[in-house]
């Protein structure tokens, strides 16, 4: 096996053509640099330098053994490059997880600012329902993700909240139940309803509301794409259950109608989740920083439209 410290004095001296600077760049002494070329070239059987006067020449061997240690050190020095602009954040890949309502809400707006501040580092962004994010994390396929919080038995994840979000009921903007300002539970036990798939946060917390009022949904079509969902409450095909700003611009359209439940308020805890055994990579870490600095630390939990408005706006000072 080849000695790489030996290969390297080898290298440098040749690349000099001097001992002394050799020495220097590699900061040891001169004797050392000749005796880690003479170990190298007696435990391969060959010389690499002849000496006339002061002057250094390469043998055949050496000549051959430059070209190709020149490849590998020149490898190297490009390695340490990359290392180097990944740890000052001018390289990099961040791969985040994030559900699909959020994705669409609220990721844009935080990746805008994390990619003016970070313009080098590539961005990877996986959606999916809360349980499948949180187990892309389990599988070290995504670093951090935002989810809404689910009851995870796993000391390995570790999520802070940062926002809240009011889960309400979404109905086709013809529909009877559009005539109350708010709505009994009676008044949609019986209604068929499109669910939120399994592993979706938002389909647990309706599970629980039908539960406690020893009901069962009458449960029409489950899907973990909020956009077919709307699209199919929009066509009048049934009610569903989703958090509030999913559904905000379809409701300033007059497409859809949202009502709350009396006497019922039915939140989501949107939170970062990362493992907690696994070191961040210096772009997760500053992806985490930003999003602690916008608004964990600073500012009370509110919706997602707070959150954005705050990024932002903290954003346009620094600029």
């Amino acid at each position: 096996m080849i000695n790489l410290n030996q290969l390297r004095a080898f290298y440098y001296v040749a690349k000099h053509n001097s001992f002394t600077i050799a020495a220097e760049k590699l900061f040891i002494s001169q004797p050392a640099v000749t005796a880690q070329i003479k170990l190298f070239e007696n435990y391969h059987d060959m010389k690499l330098f002849n000496k006339q006067g002061r002057k250094l020449f390469l043998t055949h061997p050496g000549k051959l053994l430059f070209e190709k240690s020149e490849l590998i050190f020149g490898i190297e020095d490009e390695v340490e490059t990359i290392l180097t602009q990944m740890k000052e954040l001018n390289h990099g890949l961040l791969e985040i997880g994030c559900t699909k309502a959020y994705a669409k809400h609220i990721m844009p707006s935080i990746i805008s600012v994390f990619h003016r501040t970070y313009p080098n580092i590539k961005i990877i962004l996986e959606e999916g329902s809360s349980m499948a994010m949180i187990n892309s994390l389990r599988e070290f396929k995504n670093e951090v993700v935002v989810v809404a919080q689910m009851e995870v038995n796993d000391s390995r994840i570790q999520f802070i909240p940062f926002s809240q979000e009011e889960i309400v009921v979404v109905l086709p903007v013809n529909h009877p139940l559009t005539r109350k300002k708010e709505l009994e539970f009676c008044d949609i036990v019986m209604e068929p309803v499109i669910m939120k798939g399994k592993g979706s946060a938002t389909r647990k917390k309706i599970l629980d509301l039908y539960k406690k009022h020893n009901a069962v949904p009458n449960v029409f079509m489950e899907s973990n794409n909020t956009e077919f969902i709307i699209d199919l409450v929009e066509r009048g095909e049934g009610i569903s259950f989703l958090v509030k700003p999913s559904i905000d611009q379809k409701v300033k359209e007059k497409k859809l109608a949202s009502r709350k439940l009396k006497d019922t308020k039915i939140f989501l805890d949107v939170s970062l989740g990362y493992s907690k055994n696994t070191p961040l990579s210096p772009a997760a870490k500053a992806f985490y920083e930003i999003v602690k600095n916008s608004f964990i630390e600073e500012s009370p939990r509110g919706g997602i439209g707070s959150i954005m408005a705050k990024i932002l706006a903290g954003h346009s000072q620094n600029e």
